[in-house]
């Protein structure tokens, strides 16, 4: 393919290729010529264009002619156009030889490319041209056809206004092409009359009617695709005769057409059909006929494409008069003659109404819409109430009037409900609104005689409930309230009932819930109902189908609820059957028809109410209550074989309710397991195959039993899904038969599904219908338990009834015992069980084949996916080969495109389900076949079947099929460039094959260069389709190309087109398109925005009125996300957004903070609570109007609520991005310099978007408001103000803070808006903010209006919500409590630490603190309160997080904040805020030292109490953190231990040894992660200020106040006289353990077994962080300190092990094997060795000598660490280490030989280092030595005294030459003199006689001492110094020294000379400083 790539196409390289491969590279070199032409081609164009024109008479194909004539008109364009007439003349010679041939097309498609290109250089040749077009049209095929239909709209479009002379012809020629047989050619003539009204203004003037009529005509046996096209021509026509693009010369009585002139066309089309509709004389329809429903879905799109062109504002406008001239449409005469018509007539308005109110307008042009809907209700419901009154008959409305108002008023409810929900709460105010009075309008169509606008009205209010959900506990009180009064009439018993049903079924959407007193009232409504059925026979049915309702409803309520309701619902049940099955037969002889159809409502309802607990409360299924049940479902099942006998005695009149009631049993008994059930399957069979075949059966709804059981994908086989397109719920009325109810569904048929969780209206199919499913169903349960005879009997049964019966009843059996039996096989699949033997099999394939082989497409479908699940149930090989060997035969003989598809389709199927059979051998035949039908050129259908088929192949074959790519590759694409146009249903099948092969080649694609060109050439193919759902392949199989060869994808041409398509109409190319910038957005975000933006540069394309170069496609998908309504879709779109996010966010800041802002701001509702009377509150800033010059416009809440959310997240990215994100100095100084954006500059904006979300109208939309702020306050409240300091940045927004968090306290706010409210309260309080009194004060009241609202109880709060929702609330205000206690008594605790920073800084700002001084004063005056409710929070979850075995102790009413019923909602809110409660409670106890309140002194003692108290506290902290899962859960580890820590702080908390044990246990057993470890020792080590833990701290106060104690011994401590530690009871050997692990998960090589090993990391360096040596640190200090805690024997038994850890640490620190913080790690080591040093017990009389012997191995120990380590050891550390056990160990341990020999060997050694550092710190240490005790001194002064003199002698000689250098030798100095003042007073004056000399031989003469070094310069004048102190200590010694050394004496006066001298100069510089400056002083330095 590389040949192909050049400006002329080389001849010679395509000439030797195959015929098929030569069209692939023609269309190869034409992509790549069309790439190119820009550039000059002038020199090559007569070449060029000779070859093109040889391309154009070879017979190209569809992609092929279309590419050909775009690159003629290129080259005319770029090059020379003189002779583009001479091409022009050759395409119209190629016409008129009047041959459909592919030359004739091609010759159309060029013509019509060259006008679009060229224009009016070609105006002289139009003439010509069009009039051989027009002539050859009326000879050409469909293909022809539709070609020049398209050629004429190229060319119109080209052309413009210079056509208009052709413009009456053309729209002659393309009138009959609108009612053209083929549907390609019906959608090219309605795109060639859209591009002609451009300028023809006749078709939308005078001859609009005519269009009109054509249109309607178009409708008529359309496909979806004509319908889209033709509903926009129509809808277009009819906005411009409505508001015209271009002024109309006026006519003699002409006017304006008016918007009821303009609907009444269409009116006239909808409700008579497409023939004879405008003239109103003998030949209108007659209304007896019905209009087909495609005319109806077509002018239902219609009417919305006309509005939505017209735009929002003018709906807005003109809205009245729109819904009123809808609302004739559904009350007109013809369209209510037929229930199943109004039916579908309402769908259709309820689709406009929804499809332009719901998407063009903003919420509160919504509320508007909502009010004049609201006014028409209440007008209808004024003319009903008229009819019903008895008054002047003359004045009263027809019977006929009253049934046509039903239908307006379904139409207006369902609306309005609509409406309602998707506001929210955003239409609170609309409710509250006295003067519209909605809610009682809507109250009112309650008691409307007509059951429809009943079950409407009551929808409509369960849409309220759902929206608002503060309105569920109303409405169901005064619903209840108007039942209690109106029980007597039957319309208000049916409409109230179906009300409170369908509001319960709104809870199950509501997660606050409703209160549980409420299902106790319905229970009560319910008995009282079926109590009283029997008292009025005139509304028996009513109350008795209103208790069953009611009663199924409560079930909804879940399980908590219905459980104490649950003994009276089976005593109803009891009551609703007879005792027995013989009590069945004896009703029979008894009753009327009313009787029995009272009965058989009661008994469907009882079985309906059955079902609704089986779905809802499957826990409460025990085996009691089942066996309580299927008694009655016995006598159930019995009824069924009596209801023919009932149905012919009392007629019609009880049909309806026997077939409810047949209905409900195959419901229920579905459900259940068929084994209970066993013995009645007699009569259940032989109720249901009467069901399935009997005589009875007149209706099939196809559509509803079949697609369930067919494979998903195969169902593409049958045009788009219904899910795929925008107008699904229309789209079904088109599907349904249009003679019958079909499959169009309605609430009436069943009420009882208006209690079901979905957030659109149910559509249950009527009984006959819906019970035929069913009946599928069941029979789908009960077959695979049945006996082999029996089952080859029914089987033989269904056979025979199939081959019986001709016509439509066989089809419809026929679908009805496949179905049956194919449900059979999916229950046998799923529950693994066998089929049975041949005698089953037989007639079960015969079944199976005769559906393969049917007529139904649908039942093909289905069929083959029986017959695979068939085959994978025997799983039989041999039956599998005998299958699929039939189907080759039958392939191979079978000529009929029947037979052929469906066998294809079976073959794909098989393959589906038994990849075993995939050999080699057979998928090659298989392949093979399905190769040879996919090229059956004769029928389409046969293609796109057996390309699905080998699709499915492709797709499961997996790597087997590799051997077959390349020619499935080569077939796939030689299709797609033969196929025409027209047959979109093959380019469909080939789309899907080759997504298939580029899935099947996965990778390889990066390698194989020939297949990866394929797949390129094939997707621009399907790119070039006319066809949307191609086009969604093609961007699927770039997409798969991408993932798997993404270097090979251009995205400079795959954006464009993404962004061109991301607007599209059809749903499925709008799914593909989000979906690929998905993915593209995962790896180049930044390159795909960079193409969107530069295709809006160049083409300023629109996306939903909001232009990519505005706000870029991020912008975009917002618009897009706004309008879009599919789940998936919109989910697809937040992800492409927060993947750009993360990709651009942080670099492109200032770009997406404006789009959020814009996002936000752009509602034209009001978004803000008016707070009045506040003089603080300076959020009237905020309160400024929205900015309506903003890009985006009428966005709905759900939008912005995702903005918002985008908002937490670009706050989160930043966070772990640059620092300056989150510091204004850093931020100000980046971005002076670079340029660079960062968060903290746009705070205000932050503040302002979390300010007007909080204080929204949306509840959704204030919770994601005040997250935002939650969160930043979080991550701004420590960023300080570099213009004021000692101030945080968030100061200044002190204010709307406060504004923001104030409507969410208000008496209506919900609870879980008031508990987020909470949330960020008790942050912005801790987080030191706030400096005010005031501010502080103004929260503070907040909280306190909160904690008042707790106080007041559940008892007397309202009743709005479930109980657990005050449990929410509550706790919620008590977690926010405690943590401003928290934060009050930290930070009062930091302010009385003496010296702290916190100090300071308040002191330097002149502050009191954070949150000011009184903020734990105001805490203070509520904590008595507090401190009662957190503990009794504490003990509720305590009771909580008992095991379930222990569930009967709960108390039976609840707790303090839960009841009963709601512990499973109560435990999620206990879970989150128990830590923080529990540490703000130990915190109160620590400052009340546990003093006991004199108001419970009275019940327990005080000692009672705190025992209580300390045991509740500590048995939450152990379970908690014995809990495996309490790793993950840091935060609430953090506050246990701070609880634990404070109440070990308190004394009086007498925490004995024991708990101690206990708690070091469950340490040790269950913190084994490492990072629990971590955690919890940091916590330890930071927590305390000592330099041991809390537990050993405690524990050393307990052994000290026993050894003092009188009743035990001085030696008490753990081990007692043995030294045994016992574990699991020893405190010590827990702790030993826990030290022991962490220290080895930090050091392996501490462990023997690990040093070698990977994990010990073999001698390497094993880099500690800080965190780390603060962790081995916390470690050693617990290890040094527990011989304190042991008794002398005890001591002995743990020394061993202490010493060899502290040991090990140090080898390893001055090793250097812990890395760069060894320096941190050394002090602890060395503190914690001379704890053990010093340890009592060395001394203790019975331990001192084994402490001895231990103490010098460990003293040997580190000698020999010492001489064997490697040179990096630090000799620092262990000549410190050593020096410190010589002074602190006892002198039998350090005076023992050889060890006094080897240290004093060390120090010598050290003594004659090199290093200076080594050297000072040396002379350093003897220091010490020579000053300790005289045992351990006096060896060391007599060893190393001479070497320490000779040294300093050898100082006069080599002079210190740097610091280091002069600091040794000045540590000598100080050695050497604590050595002569150690010594006795004999001996003293020789050593000052050996002193002096050398201190004056450091002396320097004035001469050398002015050019002296630094160093120098400084010894001398610290020998001078020591001289001027020493000599007069000892004179007599000095006198002496000077007499006898004159030299010495001259020496040492010229340097006092000298000093003196300096001295003098000094002062006198001193005093001339003094004379010049003032006497006062001023200050500069304020730090």
């Amino acid at each position: 393919m590389e040949q192909a790539h050049s400006l002329l196409l080389n001849e010679e390289a395509c000439n030797q290729l195959k015929e098929h491969q030569r069209a692939e590279f023609v269309f190869e070199w034409l992509r790549f010529l069309k790439k190119i032409l820009p550039a000059n081609v002038k020199q090559n164009q007569k070449h060029l264009l000779e070859q093109l024109t040889t391309v154009l008479t070879s017979s190209p194909g569809p992609p092929t002619r279309l590419l050909l004539a775009q690159c003629l008109a290129l080259v005319y364009r770029v090059g020379d156009s003189l002779t583009s007439s001479l091409t022009v003349d050759r395409c119209n010679d190629i016409i008129r030889s009047k041959d459909d041939s592919p030359s004739f097309l091609a010759a159309v498609a060029c013509l019509g490319v060259l006008y679009e290109q060229l224009g009016r250089l070609l105006i002289n040749s139009f003439k010509e041209t069009m009039a051989n077009l027009l002539k050859a049209m009326k000879s050409a095929e469909s293909q022809g056809r539709c070609e020049i239909m398209l050629c004429i709209e190229r060319i119109l479009k080209g052309l413009g206004v210079s056509a208009v002379s052709c413009h009456r012809d053309i729209y002659k020629a393309a009138r009959p092409c609108l009612t053209d047989r083929s549907m390609g050619v019906r959608c090219a003539a309605t795109k060639c009359l859209l591009e002609l009204q451009r300028e023809a203004v006749f078709l939308w003037s005078t001859e609009l009617e005519n269009v009109a009529t054509h249109c309607f005509r178009a409708f008529e046996g359309s496909n979806y695709d004509v319908r889209v096209a033709v509903s926009k021509l129509l809808g277009t026509l009819l906005a411009s005769a409505l508001e015209p693009r271009q002024a109309i010369a006026p006519r003699p009585g002409s006017k304006r057409n008016s918007l009821e002139e303009v609907m009444e066309l269409l009116s006239s089309g909808f409700l008579r059909g497409g023939a004879g509709f405008l003239r109103a004389s003998g030949d209108m329809l007659k209304g007896t006929s019905s209009v087909s429903r495609d005319v109806r879905v077509g002018i239902t799109q219609t009417c919305v494409v006309f509005v939505s062109i017209l735009g929002g504002a003018w709906l807005e406008n003109h809205f009245s008069c729109l819904l009123s001239l809808l609302m004739v449409w559904v009350s007109h005469a013809r369209v209510t003659q037929y229930p199943a018509d109004a039916v579908s007539c309402r769908c259709c308005v309820s689709f406009i109404l929804r499809a332009t109110v719901g998407t063009l307008l903003g919420e509160k042009a919504q509320i508007a819409a909502a009010k004049e809907i609201c006014q028409l209700i209440s007008k209808q419901k004024r003319v009903v109430d008229a009819a019903l009154h008895e008054g002047n008959m003359e004045t009263r409305v027809s019977p006929a009037e009253v049934a046509a108002s039903q239908h307006v008023l379904v139409c207006a409810l369902l609306e309005l409900g609509s409406l309602l929900q998707d506001l929210s709460s955003t239409a609170a105010p609309l409710l509250q609104d006295t003067s519209i009075g909605m809610l009682d309008t809507v109250i009112s169509v309650l008691l409307h005689p007509s059951a429809s606008a009943r079950l409407a009205a009551a929808w409509c209010l369960r849409c309220v409930a759902v929206g608002m959900p503060a309105q569920v506990a109303v409405l169901l009180d005064r619903c209840a309230e108007r039942l209690n009064a109106l029980k007597s009439c039957p319309e208000a018993v049916a409409g109230y009932s179906a009300a409170i049903a369908a509001l319960l079924g709104a809870v199950q959407l509501c997660p606050l819930g409703v209160s549980h007193s409420k299902g106790k009232m319905v229970m009560t409504l319910a008995e009282d109902l079926l109590r009283s059925a029997t008292q009025n026979s005139r509304i028996s049915i009513q109350r008795t189908r209103g208790c069953w309702l009611l009663l199924s409803a409560l079930s909804t309520l879940g399980p908590t609820v219905m459980e104490h309701h649950l003994p009276r619902l089976l005593l109803l049940w009891k009551c609703a059957f007879p005792l027995s099955v013989r009590d069945v037969e004896n009703e029979l002889r008894r009753g009327d028809s009313f009787t029995w159809q009272v009965t058989l409502e009661g008994r469907a309802g009882a079985l309906c109410a059955m079902k609704s607990l089986v779905v809802h409360c499957k826990d409460l299924l025990t085996d009691d209550v089942l066996s309580r049940l299927f008694p009655l479902l016995s006598c159930a099942v019995a009824l069924l074989n009596q209801l023919p006998s009932l149905i012919k005695s009392y007629g019609n009149q009880i049909r309806n309710a026997a077939t409810v009631f047949r209905l409900r049993v195959y419901e229920i008994l579905t459900m259940l397991q068929p084994k209970r059930y066993e013995g009645n399957f007699g009569m259940v069979l032989k109720q249901l195959l009467n069901d399935l075949t009997g005589p009875e059966i007149t209706t099939c709804a196809e559509l509803n039993l079949l697609p369930s059981l067919c494979y998903r994908q195969d169902l593409a086989l049958l045009g788009p899904a219904l899910q795929d397109v925008d107008q699904h719920y229309i789209e079904e009325q088109v599907r349904s038969q249009p003679n019958h109810q079909g499959n169009s569904g309605t609430l009436e048929y069943d009420p009882f599904t208006i209690f079901e969780k979905a957030q659109d209206v149910p559509t249950p199919l009527p009984p006959g219908s819906a019970l035929a499913a069913a009946a599928v169903q069941l029979f789908g349960v009960i077959f695979p338990h049945l006996g082999i005879q029996q089952k080859a009997q029914i089987l033989e049964q269904f056979c025979e009834f199939v081959r019986q019966l001709k016509g439509a009843r066989q089809q419809t059996v026929q679908i009805h015992v496949a179905a049956a039996f194919c449900c059979t096989l999916k229950c046998l699949a799923s529950s693994r069980r066998e089929l049975g033997s041949e005698e089953v099999q037989r007639p079960a394939l015969s079944l199976l084949l005769g559906a393969l082989e049917g007529p139904n497409p649908l039942l093909r479908c289905m069929a083959a996916e029986g017959l695979a699940r068939l085959v994978q149930v025997l799983n039989d090989p041999n039956f599998t080969v005998s299958i699929t060997l039939m189907s080759f035969d039958k392939l191979k003989t079978a000529r009929d495109a029947i037979t052929r598809t469906g066998h294809a389709l079976a073959l794909g199927a098989v393959y589906r389900y038994l990849g075993g059979i995939s050999s080699p051998q057979y998928l090659s035949t298989c392949v093979g076949v399905l190769f040879t039908l996919s090229q059956d050129s004769t029928s389409p259908e046969v293609q796109m079947w057996s390309l699905h088929a080998l699709s499915m192949v492709v797709d499961l074959a997996g790597p087997l099929y590799h051997s077959h790519l390349e020619a499935s590759f080569n077939l796939v694409l030689r299709l797609l460039l033969s196929t025409p146009h027209t047959h979109v249903e093959v380019q469909q099948s080939l789309g899907r094959c080759f997504n298939a092969l580029i899935t099947s080649m996965g990778p390889d694609l990066q390698g194989v260069c020939a297949v990866r060109t394929s797949c390129l050439v094939g997707c621009a193919v399907m790119q070039d389709s006319q066809d949307c759902l191609v086009q969604a392949q093609a961007i699927s199989c770039l997409q798969q190309l991408h993932m798997f060869a993404p270097g090979f994808v251009n995205l400079a041409s795959l954006v464009p087109s993404l962004c061109i398509n991301l607007c599209s109409s059809y749903l499925s190319l709008r799914r593909a398109v989000v979906a690929c910038l998905r993915q593209l957005a995962q790896r180049e975000a930044v390159e795909v925005s960079e193409h969107a933006v530069a295709l809006a540069t160049t083409s300023h394309h629109n996306i939903s009125n909001v232009t990519i170069k505005e706000v870029g496609l991020e912008g975009a998908l917002f618009s897009l996300l706004d309008r879009e309504s599919d789940p998936c879709l919109c989910r697809d779109i937040q992800e492409t957004l927060v993947h750009m996010m993360s990709s651009a966010a942080e670099s492109n800041l200032a770009h997406w903070l404006k789009l959020c802002k814009d996002v936000k701001t752009c509602s034209t509702y009001s978004h803000f609570f008016e707070e009045d009377g506040d003089r603080y509150d300076d959020s009237s800033a905020f309160h400024a109007k929205s900015e309506s010059s903003g890009p985006f416009s009428n966005l709905r809440w759900s939008t912005r609520v995702f903005s918002m959310e985008c908002v937490c997240r670009i706050i989160a990215q930043c966070e772990n991005g640059n620092s300056a994100h989150f510091n204004m100095a850093l931020a100000q100084e980046q971005h002076l310099h670079e340029s660079a954006d960062f968060l903290v500059l746009h705070l205000a904006d932050l503040i302002r978007m979390a300010f007007m979300a909080a204080t929204d109208h949306s509840d959704q939309l204030r919770l994601a408001g005040l997250q935002t702020l939650l969160v930043i306050i979080r991550k701004f409240s420590s960023v300080p103000e570099p213009e004021f300091p000692g101030h945080v940045i968030l100061e200044q927004y002190q204010a709307n803070v406060g504004a923001a968090l104030r409507p969410a306290f208000h008496v209506d706010a919900p609870p879980n808006v008031t508990a987020k409210a909470c949330q960020v309260c008790s942050a912005w309080i801790a987080s030191g903010v706030i400096s005010d009194l005031r501010d502080l004060r103004r929260v503070h009241q907040l909280l306190a209006s909160s904690l008042a609202k707790v106080q007041v109880g559940r008892e007397v709060s309202s009743q709005l919500y479930n109980e657990s929702t005050f449990t929410m609330e509550t706790l919620a205000v008590l977690k926010a409590w405690a943590e401003v206690y928290i934060t009050a008594v930290q930070g009062s605790r930091q302010r009385e630490s003496p010296g702290s920073l916190l100090q300071q800084q308040n002191d330097e700002a002149g502050t009191t603190g954070p949150a000011g001084a009184g903020l734990l004063k105001l805490v203070q005056t509520d904590l008595a309160t507090l401190s009662r409710l957190w503990l009794a929070a504490l003990q509720d979850h305590a009771l909580l997080t008992l095991p379930s075995q222990y569930s009967s102790q709960l108390p039976s009413t609840g707790g303090s904040f839960y009841t009963a019923e709601t512990v499973e909602q109560a435990r999620p809110h206990y879970y989150s805020a128990w830590a923080t409660i529990l540490h703000a409670t130990a915190l109160w106890l620590n400052s009340t030292g546990f003093i006991m309140s004199t108001s419970l002194s009275s019940v327990k003692s005080p000692e009672d109490v705190n025992t209580d108290r300390l045991h509740l506290i500590l048995g939450i902290s152990v379970e908690f953190l014995c809990s495996p899962h309490s790793g993950d859960q840091m935060e609430n580890i953090d506050s246990c231990l701070q609880a634990l820590q404070a109440l070990l702080e308190q004394p009086q908390t007498g925490f004995s040894h024991m708990l101690n044990v206990v708690f070091l246990k469950v340490l040790h057993q269950y913190f084994r992660p490492l990072f629990v470890y971590l955690y919890f020792w940091v916590n330890l080590y930071h927590y305390k200020s000592m330099d041991y833990t809390f537990i050993v701290c405690a524990a050393q106060e307990h052994v000290k106040e026993k050894r003092h104690s009188k009743e035990t011994v001085p030696e008490f401590g753990e081990g007692r006289d043995t030294g045994g530690l016992v574990p699991g009871k020893s405190l010590v050997f827990g702790a030993l353990e826990l030290c022991l692990c962490t220290l080895v998960r930090k050091l392996p090589q501490l462990s023997p077994k690990l040093a070698g090993s990977p994990t010990g990391r073999g001698g390497q360096t094993c880099s500690l962080s800080n965190t780390d040596c603060r962790l081995v640190t916390s470690a050693l200090v617990i290890l040094s300190e527990l011989p304190s805690i042991c008794s002398p024997e005890g001591s002995v038994s743990v020394l061993p092990t202490v010493l060899y850890l502290l040991l090990g640490v140090l080898r390893e620190a001055v090793k250097g094997s812990v890395g760069a913080e060894s320096g941190q790690l050394v002090p602890g080591i060395l503190q914690a060795l001379r704890t053990v040093l010093t340890s009592p017990m060395s001394r203790a009389e019975k331990s001192r000598g084994a402490w001895t012997e231990l103490l010098r191995c460990a003293l040997h120990t580190l000698l020999e660490s010492w001489h064997t380590g490697s040179p990096g050891v630090d000799e620092v550390t262990m000549l410190t280490s050593l020096t410190i056990f010589l002074l602190y160990a006892s002198a039998d341990v350090t005076t023992v030989e050889p060890l006094q020999t080897r240290c004093i060997q060390t120090f010598r050694a050290s003594l004659e280092s090199k290093d200076p550092v080594v050297l000072s710190r040396s002379y350093q240490l003897l220091v010490s030595l020579f000053q300790g005790p005289a045992p351990v001194a006096r060896p060391f002064i007599l060893a190393l005294g001479g070497c320490l003199v000779s040294q300093l002698q050898e100082v006069e000689k080599s002079r210190p030459q740097g610091p280091a250098e002069l600091q040794a030798v000045q540590d000598a100095i100080r050695a050497l003199e604590a050595l002569v003042f150690a010594a006795d007073e004999t001996h003293c004056p020789q050593l000052v006689a050996v002193l002096l000399p050398i201190l004056i031989s450091l002396l320097l003469d004035e001469n050398a001492l002015a050019s002296a070094p630094a160093a120098s310069r400084s010894l001398h004048e610290f020998a001078l110094g020591d001289l001027m102190r020493i000599g007069p200590q000892h004179s007599a010694v000095f006198r002496a020294l000077m007499a006898s050394a004159p030299h010495m004496k001259a020496r040492l006066e010229a340097a006092v000379k000298g000093n003196q001298e300096n001295m003098n100069t000094k002062a006198q510089t001193t005093r001339v400083i003094s004379k010049n400056m003032p006497s006062i002083q001023l200050k500069f330095n304020f730090l």
